[in-house]
């Protein structure tokens, strides 16, 4: 079922996945972890962060995994450097 990512989109979904990574990582959580809280697979979560992999997915799934880490979509989406504010929040 997946789909061909339009270019233009392609660095969209990678830096996307790398802002998920670094963020589950500052809250100390795992893939495992991350995949339970936002009701989606660990292989599908590490898709989704792996550097060299494009891997689209729903907004549902998008705003399970920003619930899931406590973050506004927004700032997930817009995510090159987090606010001191988003990185020390505590669980």
């Amino acid at each position: 079922m997946s789909k061909e990512v339009e270019f233009k989109n392609r660095d969209r979904f990678l830096q996307l996945g790398i802002a998920i990574a670094a963020l589950r990582k500052m809250r100390g959580m795992s893939q495992e972890q991350l995949s339970e809280k936002a009701n989606v697979s660990r292989s599908h979560i590490s898709a989704i962060e792996a550097p060299g992999i494009i891997r689209p997915f729903s907004l549902e799934v998008f705003f399970n995994i920003a619930d899931a880490l406590e973050v506004d979509p927004a700032d997930l989406i817009n995510a090159s450097v987090f606010s001191d504010d988003i990185i020390n929040k505590k669980k």
